[in-house]
């Protein structure tokens, strides 16, 4: 196999073949790593714009220390490590359904090697992440009905166009009123989107919770002569009982 492009990890998964790839891009003089899904690029280490974003906007709409923060979906890992970067945040636990994602963390194949999986404030726990959330006892197995003070959700490319049938339920009324039994008193949910912001989805969000708004990200695509692209986070917030 040519060293321009190596796939790094291949596994099956319930939803479908996953795999690890590593490419060299001669015209960026640059390494990129891809996480495909059957033959859909879910992502990349060429664009984490929005992934970022997630995480920073999130932390940022918090007050106070000793936060305690839930990411869901881990991905190549760039919102676990943007929530880290806070001082503020104290413990992080992170829910991924795919276990070779987590384990490419754990033996260091991604970009940013074993950083989280060696982080004491950081928990990888592979779960399903919908499923969690519409559960009792929510996402600590040995904190029945814990709460976080920001849940943030890199998932799904948007509420209409999902992975899997499995998180259908979740970008519902219901469903985002049952995910706030784990999110603390002015805690915060925020969810990204590949998308531009929609108005009907704020609208959604809106209905269950006391605040929301989206954000738009922009960025410029290295590979389409900086052409802009724009996508969203999502954030919605808790009402103070």
């Amino acid at each position: 196999m040519s060293t321009m492009f190596e796939e790094l990890d291949y596994a099956p998964t319930p939803i479908g073949a996953v795999s690890l790839r590593r490419r060299h891009l001669l015209a960026l003089k640059s390494v990129v790593f891809d996480f495909v899904l059957g033959d859909v690029l879910l992502l990349s280490s060429l664009s984490s714009a929005s992934e970022l974003a997630l995480a920073v906007l999130g932390v940022d709409a918090l007050s106070g220390d000793g936060l305690e923060v839930l990411v869901g979906g881990l991905g190549l890992g760039y919102t676990a490590q943007a929530v880290l970067a806070h001082d503020t945040v104290s413990s992080l636990t992170v829910v991924d359904l795919l276990e070779p994602v987590i384990r490419w963390h754990e033996e260091g194949l991604v970009p940013m090697q074993t950083e989280l999986a060696d982080d004491p404030r950081c928990r990888l726990v592979q779960g399903d992440f919908f499923a969690l959330s519409a559960s009792e006892d929510g996402f600590d197995a040995t904190r029945p009905k814990r709460q976080y003070d920001a849940i943030l959700i890199d998932i799904d490319h948007t509420p209409e166009r999902l992975l899997h049938s499995g998180s259908k339920g979740f970008y519902t009324q219901e469903g985002f009123t049952a995910v706030q039994r784990f999110l603390k008193p002015d805690g915060v949910v925020g969810l990204w989107s590949d998308e531009a912001p929609d108005t009907a989805i704020t609208a959604k969000l809106a209905e269950a919770f006391d605040e929301a708004w989206a954000e738009p990200v922009v960025f410029e695509n290295p590979l389409q002569d900086g052409r802009e692209v724009t996508q969203s986070v999502y954030l919605s917030r808790k009402a103070i009982i």
